[in-house]
Parts: structure tokens; C-alpha cells; sequence
């Protein structure tokens, strides 16, 4: 079995593993394994089942086992046929700086979207000549062309192979790829759309940078039954995405041709300090010079999938959750800080109890609960192994609709008695679950604290009220998160075409407010980088840069749970370079 056919087979389970290994992509014995090397921490590894102990943390390292990411989008874009709405960008001060004297628009500037792909037929990604603006596609989940070097599996397509798609009769027989979810089609035009009509029709931030896309493939089997994802929901494994963040940084020219790299991809696992894989990873690509990653911050802030608490030595609190009928099962984590240790016990609506299970000892308990058919696992690791937090996960299979409550005790140790549980993404739970004493603090999703990513919270730019559902800051350890807000509700994408004509639509969500920002960090290194007034930033200025220009209003404090430093203004940005006023 070659190292693609592992990759692709659910006979082998994807793991994150932390040590180097010589480059390039190795078999190992027997068909047992082989790996492909993300930098010089990483490695995507993939192991035969067969040699393996069953998926959970008490058999592994918390941080071998490959998250699930979703959309951070809560719902698809409606491909009604709307007129454009220049708003959004308006009010973000991006429309100003395309103007003369400035004329930034993200030229020789490399927007990349690591997510479900792009529709690139249609006009929104084109120039005036029809010719495309996309560099190159990585389209992970086709198998029948040839896969970018080094990579392996799926099919890469090159600025040549789609222009010349873009002539033939049948674009999609010469160039297979699809977005038929319309995620990633949406973030792109929303950062990068062409100007249709001279900006009438249509307009994205940043409407002549080139582009680079990776279609991610869909999560594997044996990671949605660990973390029970219904089967219809699109999920996205770490492995995939870090790859694909790779492949879209390979197009950076340092100095010559600078790279934005926009993620609306978010999961609400982990001890939410920027402490993940996937974090780790994108604070290391942010670190590059000439580089930006712009981060969406979630929409989980109003799902009541947060809860938090204050526990003495030696006493006890209760979690309460609502879980609703048909609920299939679901996961929850939850994470103590050390020195502090803990013991969990589950209640069942029915009031049967899992005894106490103790995190000193590392153990793992499943109970099955003898009126109800639901079983209950208790998974510890009691030191994880990058935070030296401990860490529960709690996986519920087939709970009865009704009232239940984690009980947390804890049992010693000198530290903060905090505590924080998190639920999976709303949209990865089947049913309805909910904290009845939620906290929306706390609430950014991975990898949304890490840095210097810039980490983007929505807000309404006709109103400048705050967008209900996104995420908020700050991190579990009190790191400031998000950094800024941008306008994030009905903003216009591109939805689809009709007669060769772009459809416009509106989608509200936390991964537009992101594919705004980015798009004007696209703006802001053409002036940097291409234009040479300050070639050598990374993502630590941009980000900084945008904060000074950023709006704050009287009435807030700043840095802020919910705006961060204020609401993304580039005409501020360059007022505040040029030492004129504050706007």
C-alpha cells in the first residue's frame, strides 16, 4: 500500500506527532505506517488500526489526536440575486485606500484560503481580459491529477491549467474542482472579489491580489465517530488544514510577493490559550517575515456551550446541561490548571450517579446506567503534555433527553480553583445541548488565540452593534483576544452564476468578518512590502498597525472581550502613519 493510499484509507488513523524525522515522505514496514513532514516540529503520521489501541486521550497524548474544525459560517450563503452592498467596506475605511492617492488593492499580494474551495469559473475571480487571478488550487479531495510536491494526495492546478479550463466548453473536464458548499467561495470574494462593473456589481477588499486556494478533504470516518459529528456536517482534521497552511505559505516571495493566509475554520476544543496543534502551527507561519494569518474568532459566543466556575479545596460544583430528544452523543472537555486536581462525577436525568472518578490517577471509567441507554466514558490525562493542565474529556453515547449535571470536585493542590468546560461546536452536535449557566466569555474558537495571528470578532456595520454569536474574548490564561472587530453580518459574496453573470447573495458569520480583515492586510502589505515603505514587517506589525488605526467608541474599555482594540478602520491606519488626527 503506497503512503497516498494510507492517507485516504480508514484503515489508518491520522495522528499529530512532535519530534523530526528526516525530510520527505517515508513507508514504514509492513505497511504499518508512513508520514509526511509539516516543518521541523510536526509530522502528519498514519498508522494501521490495526496496531493501535482504540481513539482516546488515556491511549494517547491529548495533542496526537487530530481535532475536528468546522465552518465559521453559521449558515450557507442565500443565493438570492442581490444588489451589492459596498457598506461593510465603507465602513472599514478599505473602499478609501483603493482610491487615489493610495490605489491599494492588493496587487502582487498572495491572498490564501485554506477551506471548501473555490468556484473559479466565476467572474468575481477573473480579470477583465476573462483570464483567472487564482495562482494555483490545491484541491485535496480529488485524487485524479498530480499532487503538489510533497504532498502526495490530491490534485493541484496551476494559473495555466485553469485559464486554459476557462476557454474550453467544459471547464470542469479539464479542471475538476468544485465548491459545492460555497464557504470558501463566499470568504474569497468577500476578500478578494473583482471589481464588476467598476466596483458597482461587485467589489472585495482586496480586488487585484492574486489567489491561492486549498479545498480541504473531508474529516475521516473514525474521527467524527470519536467525536460522534453527524455525517452530513462539513469537518476538517488538523493534518489537512496544517498541510494546506503550507502549501498556500510556499507562494510567498519574501520581500517581492507577501502572503495573507485567512482561516475561517474554528473548533471549540482545547484549553483555549493558543495552546493547540493547529495554533502552534499558524504562530509559527504568522512569525514569518512578510507574512499574516487572519484567524475568524467563532460563532459559538451564544450557543451555551461555555461554562466556567470557582471551585474551594474540597468542595464541589455542579454543571448543569440540557440535552434535547435525538440527541445521538457528544463530547466534553473539561480543564483544570495545575496545581489544582480534580474529580468529575456524572448525574443522569434519571438521578442514577457515575462514582467520583479521580484525575490523580489518570484513569479512564465507563459506566452504563442501568434504567437509561446511555453510556458515559470518563477520560483523563492528569499532566497535558504541552499546558501540564489536566484534562478530562467526557463522552456521553445515546443520553436521555433531559436534565444532566457534571460534578466537579476538587481535591487539592494551591492554584486558582478555575475550571472551564467546553461543548463541541453547535453545529456538531445533532441535537440540541446546552450549559444552563453558560459563560460567552472565553468562547474564541481554536486556533483563534494563538500568535500573532490577527483574530477577528464580527459586529453589524449598520448599526455598529455586536454580532450576537461570535466568539469572545479573553483566553483561558488572560492573553487578550480577539484583536480587532469588522463588519460581519449580511455582508454580499458572490453565491453562485447565471449566464456567466455573478449572483450575489448576503452571509453573516465570524469567517466574513475575517476574509475582510484580510483582505486588508492584503491592502496594507502592497504599501508595505510591494511598495516598499516598510518591507520588512511580519504579522506582529500589521497587527499592530491595525489596532492604532482601529475605531474605539467612549463608552467601552479597551482592549475589550467582544472588540478586542476597536473596529478595523484603514483609513485610520494610514492617518495614524501619516500623525493626522484620530478619527
Amino acid at each position: 500500500m503506497t503512503c497516498k493510499e494510507k492517507i485516504l484509507s480508514e484503515d489508518y488513523i491520522d495522528l499529530i506527532n512532535y519530534f523530526v524525522l528526516p525530510q520527505g515522505t517515508v513507508e514504514g514496514n509492513d505497511d504499518i505506517f508512513c508520514y509526511i513532514p509539516i516543518n521541523e516540529r510536526f509530522l502528519s503520521i498514519y498508522y494501521s488500526r490495526s496496531i493501535l489501541p482504540p481513539l482516546e486521550v488515556s491511549s494517547y497524548y491529548y495533542r496526537y489526536i487530530p481535532r475536528l474544525y468546522g465552518l465559521m459560517e453559521p449558515f450557507a450563503p442565500e443565493a438570492l440575486d442581490r444588489n451589492f452592498d459596498i457598506q461593510p467596506l465603507v465602513r472599514s475605511g478599505i473602499t478609501l485606500v483603493q482610491r487615489e492617492p493610495l490605489s491599494l488593492t492588493g496587487r502582487n499580494v498572495v491572498l490564501g484560503f485554506v477551506d471548501t474551495g473555490i468556484d473559479y469559473r466565476n467572474p468575481v475571480f477573473r480579470r477583465e481580459d476573462g483570464s483567472t487571478r487564482i495562482l494555483a488550487i490545491w484541491d485535496q479531495s480529488v485524487q485524479t491529477g498530480t499532487p503538489p510536491d510533497g504532498y502526495i494526495y490530491g490534485s493541484e492546478y496551476t494559473r495555466e491549467q485553469i485559464n486554459e479550463a476557462l476557454q474550453s466548453d467544459n471547464p470542469l473536464e479539464l479542471v475538476p474542482s468544485t465548491d459545492e458548499i460555497g464557504h470558501g467561495t463566499a470568504m474569497a470574494s468577500a476578500a478578494a472579489g473583482s471589481a464588476l462593473n467598476g466596483g458597482l456589481d461587485y467589489l472585495g477588499a482586496a480586488p487585484d491580489a492574486d489567489i491561492v486556494v486549498v479545498k480541504l478533504k473531508q474529516a475521516k470516518q473514525f474521527l467524527r465517530d470519536y467525536y460522534m459529528t453527524p455525517d452530513d456536517v462539513p469537518a476538517y482534521e488538523t493534518n489537512d488544514i496544517m498541510l494546506g497552511i503550507k502549501y498556500v505559505s510556499s507562494f510567498r516571495v519574501p520581500f517581492e510577493k507577501p502572503t495573507v493566509i485567512c482561516l475561517g475554520l474554528g473548533s471549540s476544543f482545547g484549553d483555549h490559550s493558543g495552546s493547540s496543534s493547529l495554533s502552534d502551527f499558524v504562530s509559527n507561519v504568522g512569525s514569518e517575515i512578510n507574512q499574516v494569518v487572519v484567524i475568524a474568532a467563532g460563532n459559538e459566543g451564544n450557543a451555551a456551550h461555555h461554562f466556567s466556575g470557582y471551585i474551594e479545596t474540597g468542595q464541589s460544583i455542579r454543571a448543569e446541561m440540557m440535552v434535547s430528544e435525538g440527541t445521538r452523543g457528544f463530547l466534553l472537555e473539561l480543564w483544570g490548571r495545575i496545581p489544582d486536581f480534580y474529580s468529575v462525577s456524572v448525574r443522569s436525568p434519571g438521578g442514577e450517579v457515575v462514582p467520583p472518578v479521580s484525575g490523580r490517577l489518570g484513569q479512564s471509567v465507563e459506566y452504563t446506567f442501568v434504567y437509561e441507554k446511555t453510556k458515559v466514558r470518563l477520560d483523563y490525562q492528569t499532566i497535558e503534555s504541552e499546558t501540564g493542565n489536566e484534562v478530562a474529556v467526557i463522552r456521553f453515547e445515546s443520553p436521555s433527553p433531559g436534565l444532566w449535571t457534571v460534578i466537579i470536585t476538587r481535591e487539592g493542590g494551591d492554584g486558582t480553583g478555575n475550571v472551564n468546560m467546553w461543548l463541541p461546536l453547535r453545529q456538531f452536535v445533532d441535537g440540541r445541548v446546552e450549559f444552563l449557566q453558560p459563560t460567552p466569555e472565553t468562547t474564541i474558537t481554536s486556533p483563534g488565540f494563538a500568535e500573532p495571528p490577527i483574530t477577528v470578532s464580527a459586529y453589524n456595520s449598520r448599526n455598529n452593534s455586536f454580532y450576537i454569536n461570535s466568539g469572545q474574548g479573553f483566553s483561558s490564561n488572560g492573553d487578550i483576544k480577539p484583536d480587532i472587530a469588522a463588519p460581519g453580518v449580511d455582508i454580499s459574496v458572490a453565491t453562485g452564476m447565471v449566464q456567466g453573470k455573478t449572483l450575489v447573495g448576503t452571509s453573516t458569520g465570524t469567517s466574513l468578518s475575517a476574509a475582510l480583515a484580510a483582505g486588508a492586510a492584503a491592502q496594507f502589505l502592497q504599501w508595505a512590502v510591494v511598495e516598499y515603505n516598510s518591507p520588512y514587517v511580519g504579522g506582529v506589525a500589521v497587527r499592530n498597525y491595525f489596532l492604532r488605526g482601529a475605531n474605539r467608541e467612549s463608552a467601552y474599555t479597551y482592549p475589550n472581550r467582544q472588540w478586542g482594540y476597536g473596529r478595523l478602520n484603514m483609513e485610520g491606519v494610514f492617518n495614524w502613519i501619516a500623525g493626522l488626527p484620530a478619527l
